[in-house]
């Protein structure tokens, strides 16, 4: 169980930070969610570490997704619908999940939020471009809170980033299934990165708590409610990128981000560079297991890059302490921090850099390297 305090604290936070100017839906839905006690407190029965808003908000879009014609669905535009939200979207949202708060609560307490920004890919990519020129070779992938393996798919994207200074960057294989659009920007006195057409990828590795089979029509269907409803086109990015994913899946490991980080390791073959990523998988672990989990990637015994896309105080701070300005100022929208860090299989401590202040879903990059 999950406080009623600490869940509508989080709801707020949530409405206020990550959801303002990106979802105008969810950013509703959440403020009056954070001071109605009867539908927070849906959300107050998921597992302690768990009770994130987003799963709520997925839990009724799951159960919206089975009753389609529903009147709340003409304010779900990943449903069809086309208003935004007024006076009415409240009241209906409120009815719907109450009256079926059993199955709300059902939802909640068996299932995690499982983020498939397939987006996030093109944040991803200049890292791990940097990462294979410093490498010289082939790289295994290893990507920790993989849910369904999309972003493990990044070297078979095509990526366009829209630049002030040179125009358009394109990269990625030239037929690519599907092409994903960013903003690059670049830091004052900072040069834009140089981006290689193609990464060359020799092995894929993903480890989750609980991997989703994308064959699996409920899981797919739980994953699609996973996406915030009022931005579609995210969908239409996770049905190509799974199409992709079908036709040459990862290796997936079930099991713990920290106790089996080893056991995932040991499946990427040691004369392959070995690169761990993460995106936004640091909140899903108690702060104390972020710790553990950074040791636990220098205790591999081989040498390994980490490319963590994270909140700086969550992910890059135990490596690279001390940048203050990494984190946003008050009332400042939340961003992400792109950076990695390399341990040469020594003992000795890492070598970490911050590349970039990300948007949280993959729109826009600043390069700060």
């Amino acid at each position: 169980m999950t406080s009623l305090d600490l869940v509508r604290s989080k709801l707020r936070r949530f409405a206020e930070v990550e959801a303002a100017g990106v979802s105008p839906l969810y950013e509703h839905l959440a403020l009056k969610a954070a001071d109605d006690p009867e539908v927070a407190g849906l959300l107050a029965a998921a597992p302690e570490g768990f009770g994130h808003p987003t799963l709520l908000l997925a839990a009724a879009h799951r159960l919206l997704q089975a009753e389609p014609f529903h009147e709340l669905s003409n304010y779900y535009p990943s449903l069809g619908g086309t208003y935004g939200a007024d006076e009415r979207t409240w009241p209906l949202f409120r009815d719907f999940v109450l009256q079926r708060a059993e199955k709300v609560r059902a939802l909640v307490t068996t299932r995690t939020t499982q983020t498939n920004e397939v987006r996030r890919a093109a944040l991803l990519f200049p890292a791990v471009a940097a990462v294979a020129k410093q490498a010289g070779s082939p790289l295994g992938l290893l990507e920790v809170g993989t849910s369904a393996g999309l972003l493990l798919g990044l070297d078979q994207y095509g990526y366009r980033y829209q630049t002030l200074q040179a125009g358009q960057l394109v990269s990625g294989p030239p037929k690519a299934l599907l092409g994903l659009h960013c903003a690059l920007e670049v830091a004052p006195g900072v040069e834009l990165p140089k981006l290689p057409k193609t990464v060359k990828v020799a092995a894929k590795v993903g480890l989750d708590l609980a991997p989703v089979d994308l064959t699996d029509e409920d899981a797919y269907a739980w994953l699609e409610a996973c996406i915030w409803a009022d931005q579609p086109e995210r969908l239409r990015y996770f049905g190509v990128a799974a199409t992709v994913q079908r036709k040459a899946p990862p290796v997936f490991v079930e099991g713990d981000a920290v106790d089996d980080l080893a056991r995932a390791a040991a499946l990427v073959p040691a004369e392959l560079p070995l690169v761990v990523i993460t995106s936004t998988l640091m909140p899903y672990l108690p702060e104390g297991r972020r710790a553990e989990f950074v040791a636990a990637l220098g205790d591999l015994g081989r040498p390994v890059w980490w490319i963590s896309h994270e909140a700086y105080g969550a992910g890059l701070a135990h490596v690279l302490p001390g940048r203050d300005d990494l984190r946003p100022g008050d009332r400042e929208p939340a961003f992400g921090v792109l950076g990695t860090a390399h341990w040469d299989g020594t003992g000795a401590p890492p070598v970490a850099r911050a590349l970039a202040k990300t948007g949280l879903h993959g729109q826009r990059l600043v390069w700060l390297a």
